[in-house]
């Protein structure tokens, strides 16, 4: 008998990582990291996973969206869904009620998102391949087919992405050999939380190099004086030689991005991450002739294709940040990577949340692969926070991510965590709500 998606769990998963200040930024000081859970099951018993990404309050809002788009996945045969994602992607993002609600943006984008990215999660596994070989696998006109290109022909057409693809194939390797053997590189944003105090900045910070991190990231936009001295106290404890990114998180208008970043350019600043509003292309451009040689980095709250091309186009951002589970997974996200090689600019992955290392380690793999064939001033953001609660979760070493070797995206939680951190009646929360 055919094989049929046979149903879609949808949990909300919360972690209380308000409570010691993890996350802590200056737009979201107290984050309680959480996901909109997504398990599909097939009538054979084979599971996809993904995840939406959310920080506390809200995440029923993204489980009901999800819920309400997953009905379009109900009964159809496994074998034509994981052939064609892309199909199912722009039938979840082009429904012509549901979509009224973004277009191509906000809850609705994130929730076909998550879908999308379970379904590869779900083909992976079949394959018996991680995410990131299986892509690299993909023929040019395979990937490319994946692709809407409809509102991009204007920065990136079809041939423009075969041609890309296929420049990067000589050498694909000998880069998966270096892959699997050396890593990738990894940045931390672990040492910069917000809500640290200084002594625990400096200690994180002296770690962070003794565990052979290049890159690390401090959040910024809180006070002007506590960030200058955050940032001398950063860079007396990681030296001249380690790169010092800054994150705003959205929390300036453009003339106060440009003023309090002139005041920590003493500090030699890698890049200034979200200065502002995240649709503020001509913003960015600002900002970016402003503070140059600073770099402008954004992404994580981009929210589609268009967007991303629009701020390459204007010439108004350095690094790009890919979010495994702000755009509309895994099909968008291969077209922003194409993008950014398009325009020749580097990918430094979001992966500040739960999950997020965990996705977004394969897209960057891919890249590395099969689109730009480098890692140079290429990162993954790698957070230390609640790894264990994954089945595969991430494996970190001397600064690098080192490959998954696992079948899937790595996104399937432990079925303890899921019983534990349930909202609103898992024990974790109970606990709390009853003291």
């Amino acid at each position: 008998m055919t094989e049929r998606i046979s149903s879609v769990d949808v949990l909300d998963v919360r972690f209380p990582t308000s409570r010691h200040r993890d996350g802590s930024d200056a737009m979201n000081p107290f984050p309680d990291y959480s996901a909109a859970y997504i398990v599909l099951r097939t009538s054979a018993g084979g599971e996809g996973h993904g995840l939406v990404f959310t920080v506390g309050r809200g995440t029923e809002i993204e489980v009901a969206a999800v819920r309400s788009l997953a009905a379009m996945l109900i009964g159809q045969p496994v074998d034509d869904v994981v052939a064609d994602p892309g199909a199912l992607a722009r039938r979840l993002v082009g429904d012509s009620q549901i979509r009224w609600l973004g277009p191509e943006k906000g809850v609705v984008h994130m929730a076909a998102g998550g879908l999308v990215n379970a379904v590869w999660d779900l083909a992976a596994r079949r394959a018996g391949r991680p995410l990131w070989k299986l892509l690299a696998g993909l023929s040019p006109e395979a990937l490319v087919a994946q692709i809407d290109f409809r509102y991009l022909r204007d920065a990136l057409t079809e041939e423009e992405a075969l041609e890309l693809l296929r420049s990067a194939a000589p050498g694909r390797g000998e880069r998966e050999r270096r892959l699997l053997g050396e890593g990738y590189p990894a940045y931390t944003t672990t040492p910069g939380w917000l809500g640290y105090d200084d002594d625990k900045l400096a200690r994180l910070c002296r770690e962070a190099v003794a565990d052979g991190y290049k890159l690390i990231k401090l959040k910024v936009g809180g006070n002007l004086a506590d960030d200058v001295r955050r940032m001398g106290i950063a860079r007396e404890s990681v030296g001249p030689g380690v790169r010092i990114a800054v994150d705003a998180n959205q929390i300036w208008g453009v003339p106060d991005a440009i003023r309090w970043m002139r005041e920590l350019s003493r500090f030699d600043p890698y890049w200034i991450e979200e200065p502002t509003s995240p649709d503020d292309v001509l913003g960015h451009a600002a900002v970016r002739r402003a503070l140059a040689p600073v770099k402008v980095a954004t992404g994580e709250h981009v929210h589609n294709a268009v967007m991303f091309k629009q701020l390459l186009q204007a010439g108004a951002v350095d690094v790009v940040q890919i979010d495994a589970c702000r755009v509309g997974g895994v099909n968008e996200n291969l077209a922003i990577l194409l993008l950014a090689a398009r325009f020749g600019v580097p990918v430094c992955p979001h992966a500040g949340g739960v999950g997020l290392c965990e996705l977004v380690q394969h897209l960057a793999m891919f890249d590395y692969l099969a689109v730009s064939g480098t890692t140079d001033n290429r990162y993954i953001e790698y957070v230390d926070h609640l790894h264990e609660h994954f089945v595969d979760p991430v494996r970190i070493r001397g600064g690098r991510y080192l490959a998954p070797i696992a079948p899937g995206m790595s996104a399937q939680i432990v079925p303890a965590s899921l019983a534990a951190y349930r909202f609103p009646d898992g024990p974790e929360w109970a606990t709390a709500a009853a003291a």
